[in-house]
């Protein structure tokens, strides 16, 4: 194989890694975290604290009380205002947190239940036909906590509140048609495009002519990857943010999406830090290898002026 052929075939092999990289990182991601229970439940746990995600749970359950009481007009707002204090005041305790780590077991169950094609679930754990349909979460616990509050905190008629069954719609019908298709996708590519960008790198230094080039080329384009797969993430955040459905706090569900993406922030700056290393690393390597052999290499001598013919 030509010099100029092996130099064309490594800076192709080069580039393929490179993209490959992040994409990767991104399919790994969806499969080895967010559909690892284990996992989802360890990320999800501390927003249990988090003010923004407590407020809006508050506002949804003192919403949902309010909407099967009657109250007159001149005593709306009072009720309302004491309903979600207590809803609040529910937020801090211990039993939120164990109510809010249910509600998110049952969500990610019923997730990628749905998503496996395993019948059409709910939040409840029903399971239907085959036409896939939303995956919705029951709220109506959190409710009846809130409703046992107002009843040690001797609020008139508290015992007397209907808590109804108020689902939140984790995942559209449209959007779980197209988590079936792409999942199957998403758990072969979690396991080969990290695998394949590595030996594609591999097999772009190894064919290259100059490999200490090859290596440099390698790290700026991991860099280069990281920065793209950074910016991948903070573009699903701004479209996320702005397509929210009415009343869903902006505060909580960039929290939310913030949490779940903190380890694709990580694997970001990892990406950076790695490829920026071996570049600089085989950009000094190679720098001093240079330096080396002119210091080895003595100084040319002035050649012999030429002797003049003897008479």
């Amino acid at each position: 194989m030509s010099h100029r052929a092996r130099g064309t075939l490594s800076a192709v092999l080069t580039v393929l890694a490179c993209l490959l990289a992040p994409v990767g990182a991104l399919a790994a991601w969806a499969t080895y975290e967010i559909a690892d229970r284990t996992r989802y439940e360890a990320v999800m746990a501390p927003l249990a604290t988090d003010p923004d995600v407590r407020e809006a749970l508050a506002d949804a359950v003192a919403a949902g009380i309010l909407r099967e009481v009657r109250v007159r007009p001149p005593l709306r707002q009072a009720v309302r205002d004491f309903t979600h204090d207590a809803a609040r005041s529910f937020t801090r305790t211990e039993a939120f947190r164990a109510a809010w780590h249910t509600a998110n077991r049952a969500a990610h169950d019923a997730v990628l239940k749905a998503v496996r094609e395993e019948g059409a679930y709910d939040g409840n754990g029903g399971a239907g036909g085959g036409e896939a349909r939303a995956v919705t979460l029951d709220l109506a616990p959190v409710g009846e906590r809130v409703k046992r509050q107002l009843v040690r905190d001797h609020v008139p008629f508290a015992h007397r509140i209907p808590v109804a069954h108020t689902e939140f719609e984790v995942l559209s019908a449209a959007e779980l048609v197209q988590l079936r298709k792409g999942y199957r996708v998403l758990e072969i590519a979690a396991f080969w495009l990290p695998v394949g960008a590595l030996a594609l790198a591999a097999g772009g230094i190894l064919v290259a002519t100059q490999r200490r080039r090859a290596v440099c080329a390698t790290g700026l384009g991991t860099a280069l990857g990281g920065a793209l797969l950074g910016g991948a993430v903070a573009l699903g955040r701004h479209l996320t943010l702005a397509d929210l459905p009415p009343g869903v706090s902006p505060a909580a569900a960039g929290a939310v999406y913030d949490a779940l993406t903190a380890t694709l922030r990580t694997v970001t700056w990892g990406l950076l830090a790695l490829g920026a290393t071996v570049a600089a690393a085989a950009w000094l390597t190679g720098h001093l290898v240079r330096h080396r052999r002119a210091s080895a290499t003595p100084p040319p001598t002035p050649a012999e002026e030429p002797t003049r013919a003897r008479a």
